[in-house]
């Protein structure tokens, strides 16, 4: 029999990065406070001694040549599937990437989110809803080249042809369809507009790390234009990170109003507005299905500590906040780490938040057979804040 080499402890045990991180891909919060992980009494676990064991024995003795960083990201996704929550996940070097690129602020692209083959999400007047994709629709090829089995590729081909227009081939029902899309820098986050009769409006698709800023700058914009109520748009925004929610909450309400708590195992923290700077005029919120994490932190905390009012749909219902583990080959694994209560302490997580005014989209079908998307919705915003 072969004898087993020797096995450090120390050459397998990686000290990991919890770092600021949400998924853009599963409508995700993330705690942005960044700390050093260290698992007290390591070295007496019997269960990682076990796992230690099994795969030293795999290594120096398996019959076959055997990818190690393979095996460990096997593994790693194994624990994290055990746990059973939807929000506990793995990624994959690029898509954390990706989701680091989305998150910054402005990222080069055609304004989508694509899970393998299929646009997930459509950014509203990015490149892609301008050409004519949709979500749902699944990759074939791009820039002429094949991605059907190879959609890691797809990210770089896009990046690739930046200040271009690139053909991209999709499958839409069974059917191939040509777009020509262009590629640029694609910003996230805000748009904003001064409607009729001094009501601002504002539009968050992402809870960016920049989004603060450009929040306040819309404010200070639409201020100085004469505003006198807000609308803010956060329909199928699927949230970002924890510390943009909290830090534009704060945009609006009195210095020591609560914001948020977040309960894990072992205690509750409360989290209230430090800030000087607060507003008074009336909000609407408009929300709906796919409002989800950050975005409903916000919802909230305004609702609660603000009194804004609320229109729509009910929203995702997601009260979990997830960390993130940073590995060595740039891979990340994402788990729950604590729930968030809104300021009237209920958590939402699958119950979601409840318009105070029920609202949805409607279509017009004109005689062309060909439908029209009213955006009733906005039209049942403004009707409220006209009244308030």
């Amino acid at each position: 029999m072969k004898q087993n080499k020797g096995f450090n402890l120390i050459s397998v045990i990686i000290i990991i990065f919890v770092t600021s991180i949400a998924s853009a891909i599963t409508a995700g919060i993330i705690v942005t406070n960044n700390y050093n992980l260290t698992y007290k009494g390591l070295a007496d676990d019997k269960e990682l001694n076990e796992f230690i064991k099994t795969y030293s024995n795999i290594i120096n003795n398996y019959y076959d040549e055997v990818d190690k960083e393979k095996m460990i990201d096997s593994a790693i996704n194994g624990m994290l599937n055990y746990l059973g929550d939807n929000y506990t996940t793995y990624l994959t070097k690029e898509q954390r990437e990706d989701l680091e690129e989305r998150l910054s602020g402005s990222y080069v692209g055609i304004g989508i989110t694509y899970n393998g083959r299929e646009i997930v999400e459509v950014a509203k007047n990015g490149p892609a809803e301008e050409a004519g994709l949709k979500a749902g629709d699944k990759f074939v090829s791009v820039a002429g080249t094949d991605v059907r089995e190879t959609p890691n590729a797809i990210k770089a081909l896009i990046q690739d042809a930046k200040d271009k227009t690139i053909s991209i081939v999709v499958e839409r029902e069974e059917e191939e369809l040509t777009f020509d899309v262009e590629v640029r820098n694609v910003p996230s986050s805000v748009r904003y507009e001064l409607k009729e009769n001094s009501i601002g409006y504002i539009n968050i698709d992402i809870f960016s790390e920049t989004l603060t800023n450009q929040v306040s700058n819309a404010l200070k914009d639409l201020e100085e234009k004469g505003m006198k109520k807000l609308i803010i748009d956060l329909r199928d925004n699927s949230g970002g990170y924890l510390d943009s929610a909290e830090t534009t909450a704060s945009l609006f309400l009195e210095k020591g109003k609560l914001i948020y708590s977040l309960e894990d195992k072992n205690k509750k923290e409360d989290y209230y507005d430090e800030s000087e700077e607060h507003r008074t005029y009336p909000i609407v919120i408009l929300i709906n299905e796919k409002s989800a994490s950050s975005a409903e932190i916000l919802a909230a905390t305004l609702k609660d500590s603000y009194g804004a009012v609320l229109v729509g749909e009910k929203s995702y219902g997601k009260g979990k906040v997830q960390q993130t583990i940073k590995l060595e080959d740039g891979s990340m694994a994402k788990y729950t780490s604590a729930k968030w209560l809104r300021p009237t302490g209920e958590c939402i997580d699958n119950k979601g938040l409840t318009p105070d005014y029920a609202a949805s989209l409607t279509y017009e079908t004109n005689e062309n057979g060909e439908q029209t998307v009213i955006d009733s919705q906005l039209n049942k915003a403004l009707e409220v804040i006209r009244a308030m």
